[in-house]
């Protein structure tokens, strides 16, 4: 868990940083650093989404998982709990974004290989270069969210800890379900959600990113039954 813990520490310094700038600069300077975040969020998500070699599990899981997410209101979900921790910890925070910034750094944070592949090294092997590395990289982009979106994005320390952290303590039992396919799927699904989120910032739509969030357990359940089907899937 160690690892994780220097993962939520960069990511609340990074937010730290990145307030500054956001309390600083003028709406039009924050639209800038929101068009950075978008470019930087849509190629990180299209270098994500091209690993897959299931397109037709891709395309079906996204389906089904965002029907579900829907019915679920997943997205609403989290961005209830966003507006409550923004009232018992940020009532001073103006503007609409605290809850934004929570949801898309969680999301971002917490999808990548880096974090599935990462938490299953830390947790059983003991190897925590990888989370490291991200953790370095995750504190780089929260001051980049900060500085557009506000305090909320310090906030997605909590589901790191939570997420990555879990996954790092069920590793050892988790391990042998897990294969290479798998986590290359998984990737590429989490890589359309960032892709989402990139869009989002651009300002060229207003996706309701998290609702799909369980287009991830759809994927897990489409690889498991991949054996049993009477055809290949590519």
């Amino acid at each position: 868990m160690i690892a994780t813990f220097v993962n939520c520490a960069t990511v609340i310094v990074g937010s730290l940083i990145g307030l500054i700038l956001h309390t600083r600069i003028s709406e039009s300077f924050k639209r800038v650093v929101y068009v950075g975040a978008g470019m930087i969020s849509m190629i990180l998500g299209i270098k994500m989404g091209l690993v897959t070699t299931r397109i037709v599990f891709m395309a079906l899981a996204l389906i089904a998982g965002g029907i579900l997410g829907e019915w679920w209101n997943i997205e609403g979900g989290i961005l209830r709990f966003g507006e409550f921790l923004k009232k018992r910890f940020a009532q001073k925070e103006t503007g609409k974004d605290f809850a934004g910034g929570f949801l898309n750094a969680s999301v971002i944070f917490c999808v990548g290989a880096m974090t599935l592949v990462g938490a299953f090294k830390a947790g059983a092997e003991r190897n925590y270069d990888l989370i490291l590395t991200k953790s370095v990289m995750d504190g780089f982009m929260a001051i980049m969210l900060t500085a557009a979106m506000g305090v909320g994005v310090a906030f997605s320390a909590i589901t790191i800890l939570v997420y990555q952290g879990g996954i790092t303590l069920l590793a050892g039992v988790l391990q042998p379900l897990v294969n290479e396919l798998l986590l290359n799927e998984l990737t590429a699904i989490g890589g359309v959600l960032v892709i989402m989120i990139g869009l989002n910032l651009l300002g060229l739509s207003k996706l309701k990113t998290a609702n799909y969030i369980p287009a991830l357990l759809v994927t897990i359940g489409l690889i498991a039954l991949e054996p049993l089907l009477p055809f290949a899937v590519g």
